[in-house]
């Protein structure tokens, strides 16, 4: 039997949206948090087929099944029409929970279904969290192949973790009629991922697929609506210099990126290791920012003076600059953004990440081994 690793994820007692990746694990969870709800599979050919032609149809189950008072639809993007149907049920069956997964946000919000106007909750579903896994993480591994339960899961992670990406071009992108052509599309993934963890200039990207400006944009929200990556914007507030405009990019997952990324005698590992362990804790602190009760929201914070914090958490009781840095040993040069930052906003609470082994404020600030962080970062509690 395969082993199910528990989740941080908390579903909400009203009906939800749980929106996240193909291969998060959002149904596998569902499945075991909830055995005895009416499960409706639109991956499933022929379910896909009933609904598209009868949205109404679940409104016939639901009254067929008075005792059942839990309903999960898969993947809900494939068939927006339902949601009208959804809607009408939420109003009449107050004692009812709908939850509805989705990988995409495109088709809903293009349907103009509004997400069933706020009736039901929007959450949201990572990769595997370290502290999730325990003991089975491994730092190496979570750079080089991610933290997808699907690809940690497969016999051969690199070849699952090719065919994933092959899948979302396949089943997301072209069946659904995303782009007229997927080859400029497949070359702007790989163009994309030297943006990760940089500030996003759409017109170089556009010179290196050989398109425009405008498609590049078009390219970059179909990443953004399948979850797949999101832009970061800039910590601005009460900002006491002139700072950047632009937001940086990230991929969702390590891995992805680490896969994406081509690989050449004039690429430095180094540097592809630092922005892949950059992503990595990025991806961790949104999913604790998602998980945790209290609104955390995560940024990254630089002047035109050239100075850079990779990450800072504000919200109501958190205010965190981190750094993060790819290196065994702390030089002074390494915490010099913080330093900064920390003139500008001394309430805030500076920690550098680093490759090493120890644990040591230097400066005031503190300095933290990267693998520990991660494996004691749980939702509503920092560590």
């Amino acid at each position: 039997m395969e082993k199910f690793t528990e989740r941080y994820f908390n579903a909400p007692s009203d009906s939800f949206f749980i929106f996240g990746p193909r291969g998060t694990g959002k149904s596998t969870w569902l499945k075991k948090k909830f055995p005895d709800a009416y499960l409706i599979d639109l991956l499933d050919d022929s379910t896909f087929r009933n609904y598209v032609a009868h949205p109404d149809r679940i409104k016939q189950i639901v009254k067929a099944n008075p005792q059942t008072r839990r309903y999960i639809i898969d993947e809900v993007q494939k068939a927006p029409a339902l949601l009208d149907s959804v809607h009408s049920l939420i109003e009449e069956y107050k004692t009812h929970q709908f939850i509805m997964t989705g990988s995409s946000a495109r088709k809903l919000r293009r349907g103009g279904v509004n997400l069933l106007a706020g009736r039901a909750l929007l959450t949201h579903f990572h990769p595997f969290m370290a502290a999730e896994l325990g003991a089975a993480f491994s730092l190496y591994t979570a750079l080089t192949n991610g933290l997808i339960p699907l690809i940690l899961s497969a016999n051969a992670p690199e070849k699952a973790l090719a065919t994933y990406i092959a899948l979302y071009l396949k089943e997301e992108v072209k069946e659904e009629g995303l782009v007229r052509e997927i080859g400029p599309f497949a070359r702007f993934l790989e163009a994309i991922s030297f943006s990760h963890g940089s500030i996003l200039n759409l017109s170089n990207i556009a010179r290196e697929c050989h398109v425009s400006r405008k498609i590049v944009e078009n390219y970059v929200s179909i990443i953004e609506d399948l979850l797949l990556g999101y832009r970061l914007p800039v910590f601005t507030k009460r900002a006491r210099r002139a700072m950047t405009a632009q937001p940086k990019f990230y991929l969702f997952d390590a891995g992805v990126y680490y896969h994406l990324r081509p690989k050449g005698p004039l690429d430095r590992p180094d540097e592809i290791g630092g922005m892949a362990l950059e992503g990595l804790v990025l991806q961790h602190l949104k999913a604790w920012c998602d998980y945790s009760d209290d609104h955390t929201e995560c940024y990254f914070w630089r002047s035109r003076g050239g100075s850079e914090v990779d990450f800072v958490l504000y919200g109501e009781n958190h205010f965190h600059a981190i750094e993060v840095k790819n290196t065994k040993q702390i030089h002074p040069n390494n915490l010099r953004a913080l330093k900064t930052f920390l003139a500008d906003y001394p309430e805030a609470n500076a920690t550098l990440l680093y490759g090493g082994t120890e644990k040591l404020i230097v400066d005031g600030i503190l300095c933290w081994p990267l693998e520990d962080f991660l494996l004691q970062l749980t939702p509503n509690q920092w560590p």
